[in-house]
């Protein structure tokens, strides 16, 4: 591939910098209603930008728009001196690959919920006159029979452009989203972004703070389509296994690759992983309460604190599994699926630490696109 990238951004200034916990512009009648709040005197009412995160005339707003299998994700901000500063996001659950790895077609159902979602992000995109952006479709896209008609009736219905992505750039910008939480001191990593119908996988060589990507490989596993080859939501040990053995067939030939004929797996630095699977293991092992992205992204785990969040989950049922505070019913059935993908990524390349990303495809967009214009980590 021949990418590479600067590392090293500071994980504490990012956090606080792409905060997500911000005021949204006005709604449409599509977004869910938050509850009325009393606004104190020369507060900012309700569903309004706070002043420091209101539209500046002539000021330039980056967007990215990352479509998965499992989630419609939508990211704004302005170029900051740390990288950049979030404006606005937007994140849903709308599952558009489901049943795509067994009929090959995306259902009606998903159309809907998906074309709903897009329009709040088309709102959120015309409401802060976004002119630079990139809006990406992935694997559900790729796969389906009708992916092309898909992307042809959000044209029509909404006006979004979405571009299916091939899987060499998919890569390229995971790597780009999470490299600023890659360790100062790395000379090697492995990033993985475990997805809804795809993995990712990556081995990153790193010289004086710049990675270069040595190899890669995307496999057509993720959390959606094991599920539905294996079964999500009563997963027995034997099931689990299957799971792990199928993507570790699937893992194989890269990771053959990597080994040069040595017959030895290499090991990295560390490990890297950015996804719903990381961040959601990462927030059950911290006990959390409710997922909280600031003290998830940029933690860092061990391998064996992973194993026992999988074994935890693996003894749950489905029904305990949704009651989890940092799974949900919306995750219970996909959970294990990812576990299994972790765990075979881990059995692969065992390093002893994992660095948490809850970052990925859209920080990679907006990265690229204000590097495109020599605005990255310049204030404005």
């Amino acid at each position: 591939m021949g990418a590479e990238g600067k590392t090293g951004a500071k994980p504490a200034k990012t956090r606080r910098r792409h905060g997500w916990h911000l005021r949204r512009p006005p709604r449409r009648r599509d977004e869910a209603a938050e509850p009325e709040k009393q606004v104190k005197p020369g507060a900012t009412a309700p569903g309004k930008p706070s002043a420091r995160f209101r539209k500046i005339p002539g000021e330039t707003i980056y967007g990215a728009l990352d479509l998965g299998t499992n989630n419609c994700r939508l990211l704004l901000a302005r170029p900051a001196e740390t990288g950049f500063e979030v404006v606005d996001a937007f994140s849903r659950i709308v599952r558009l690959g489901e049943g795509v790895s067994q009929s090959g077609e995306i259902s009606q159902n998903a159309i809907e919920r998906t074309i709903k979602a897009l329009r709040v992000c088309s709102n959120k995109l015309k409401w802060w006159d976004v002119q630079r952006f990139r809006l990406i479709a992935t694997e559900a896209c790729r796969m389906a029979g009708n992916g092309e008609s898909f992307i042809e009736q959000a044209r029509s219905e909404i006006g979004l452009g979405l571009e299916v992505i091939d899987r060499e750039t998919e890569a390229s910008l995971a790597a780009a989203g999470a490299s600023p939480l890659i360790c100062g001191k790395a000379q090697s990593v492995v990033v993985f972004d475990i997805g809804g119908g795809s993995t990712e996988i990556l081995w990153l060589n790193i010289v004086d703070g710049r990675y270069r990507i040595g190899d890669w490989t995307s496999i057509p596993a993720g959390v959606v389509t094991v599920a539905e080859k294996f079964g999500g939501k009563h997963v027995s040990s034997e099931s689990f296994a299957a799971m792990r053995a199928h993507v570790a067939e699937l893992t194989q030939p890269f990771a053959s690759r990597l080994r040069n004929g040595s017959g030895i797996n290499p090991i990295p630095d560390h490990l890297l992983g950015t996804s719903g699977t990381v961040t959601t293991v990462c927030g059950i092992h911290m006990n959390l309460r409710r997922y909280d992205r600031a003290r998830v992204d940029g933690a860092w785990i061990l391998g064996d604190e992973v194993g026992a969040v999988t074994n935890n989950l693996l003894s749950m049922t489905y029904e305990q599994r949704a009651s989890s505070p940092c799974v949900g019913p919306e995750r219970a059935d996909l959970v294990l699926a990812g576990c299994a993908i972790l765990e075979e990524i881990r059995n692969i390349w065992p390093a002893d630490r994992i660095r948490v990303a809850d970052r990925g495809l859209r920080e990679g967009i907006l990265t690229s696109l204000m590097n495109e214009d020599g605005n990255y980590a310049r204030p404005t």
